[in-house]
């Protein structure tokens, strides 16, 4: 068992990140997906935990589950400028570890191990946009026991803590033939002629913080075949520290770009979601679900700075992101005791404004499509499923660019505006157990 529990470990701190709706993964168990995430008042196991531990008290004994989602991120613009850039993609694997003990008919307890957000967006170091960005991670990895109380037989009350780490590096270029011009005119035209256009100067930011929060969760058993399940995600605040970088200064700029700490402060958003089962016929479960998230509180990511950068003792980057909702329907068919097929659909609103749509997060309105099964064999239970997620062409139209063209010209100088497309794969595969 040791050894067992080592290698779930070893598989789930391996770090990888995603990208779903914001920056949220949403893709924490494989019959889960299959359902769209559809299971908001009917169980799925142990990864109930995560969707709403009220549901624990319908998991027996002693189970444990562990599970993986490959994602694959195929996404492109085709720029206003003329021609078109991808994203260097490559597929990530979000994983899963949960365990759930029933102690008796009225309490069980659980522990899970997920990754509850993620950023893995690439892009060329030669890229219009890349003033913007031109690669963004981040790593969320999350602690959460919960215990789940049977209050009746059909009422359930469940809460939780929640202990996150977060790691994160953000890459971006700056304009050094600009800085060059602004820092010789700030000098009163004491730095050397301009020998002509200079390389760009590479920025990145590496740091990382933890923040805790909680979770609440609640089932009632309206009848024996209906059932209404909700639960609630607090917001998580993450005090980052790490470093900021420069490379490919000129040696006359170097006083302005120095290696230095940074400090940033981010809020990752609280999470409501609401969902009804039916039970249609003894095979059937199906299940409609809404859920909201609370975007609206990343107004902007502010970046400060232990020593100045060129002048400035901060980075502020503009969000100014709105709350939003997805809706989705699930449902469950179970052929006989050992297999079962699932199917789903997810409507996601994208959290993103017109004015700050940018390359590394070009978030948009989404369509999930999944399908999926379920084989029982013995204590096992294995799960698998695929889904397709169609995000809706969007136009990015706005002033984000180049700020040091944009100081020098004085009119905003909106850069890798153009329109924007993106098709995401999911396959998952998850693995129970029953002691």
């Amino acid at each position: 068992m040791s050894k067992l529990i080592w290698c779930i470990f070893c598989f789930l701190l391996f770090p990888v990140s995603a990208l779903a709706s914001g920056f949220g993964v949403f893709t924490q168990n494989a019959a889960a997906l299959g359902q769209a995430n559809a299971v908001v008042a009917h169980s799925t196991g142990p990864s109930s935990l995560y969707f709403n531990p009220a549901l624990l008290n319908d998991v027996p004994g002693r189970q444990m589950e562990i599970g993986a989602t490959g994602i694959y991120a195929d996404r492109k613009v085709r720029l206003d400028s003329g021609g078109s850039e991808e994203v260097k993609s490559d597929w990530n694997f979000p994983s899963t570890f949960y365990y759930t003990h029933q102690a008796n008919e009225t309490v069980t307890a659980g522990l899970g191990v997920f990754f509850p957000f993620g950023l893995s967006t690439e892009w060329g170091d030669d890229y219009e946009g890349r003033y913007l960005g031109t690669s963004g991670d981040v790593f969320t990895l999350n602690l959460n026991p919960v215990i789940s109380v049977r209050v009746s037989d059909r009422f359930s009350l469940a809460a939780g803590l929640n202990v996150l780490y977060l790691d994160a590096t953000l890459e971006s270029k700056v304009n050094q033939t600009a800085a060059y011009i602004i820092a010789d005119a700030q000098s009163g035209d004491l730095l050397p002629d301009l020998p002509g256009l200079l390389n760009d100067i590479g920025q990145k930011f590496e740091g990382d913080g933890w923040g805790a929060g909680y979770n609440v969760g609640a089932l009632f058993k309206a009848t024996d075949r209906i059932s209404i399940g909700a639960t609630f995600r607090s917001h998580i605040d993450v005090d980052v520290e790490g470093e900021v970088n420069f490379s490919g200064v000129n040696p006359l700029l170097t006083g302005l770009f120095p290696d230095t700490g940074g400090d940033a402060d981010i809020r990752l958003p609280a999470q409501a979601t609401a969902g009804v089962a039916v039970q249609v016929v003894n095979p059937l479960i199906i299940e409609i679900g809404v859920r909201w998230e609370d975007w609206e509180s990343t107004e902007e990511l502010r970046i400060e700075f232990d020593s100045p950068v060129f002048g400035q003792p901060e980075k502020v980057i503009p969000r100014d992101w709105k709350s939003t909702w997805t809706y989705n329907l699930g449902g469950r068919y179970q052929i006989n005791e050992a297999i079962a097929l699932n199917a789903g659909y997810l409507y996601g609103q994208n959290a993103v404004p017109r004015s700050t749509f940018e390359p590394l997060i070009p978030d948009t309105d989404a369509h999930l499509f999944t399908i999926g099964s379920e084989l029982r064999c013995g204590a096992w239970t294995i799960s698998g499923a695929f889904g397709l997620e169609h995000h809706e062409d969007r136009r990015k139209k706005n002033e984000l660019g180049d700020d040091l063209a944009s100081a020098l010209t004085g009119q905003p100088e909106g850069t890798a505006n153009g329109e924007y497309q993106a098709d995401i794969y999911l396959l998952a595969l998850s693995a129970g157990y029953r002691f």
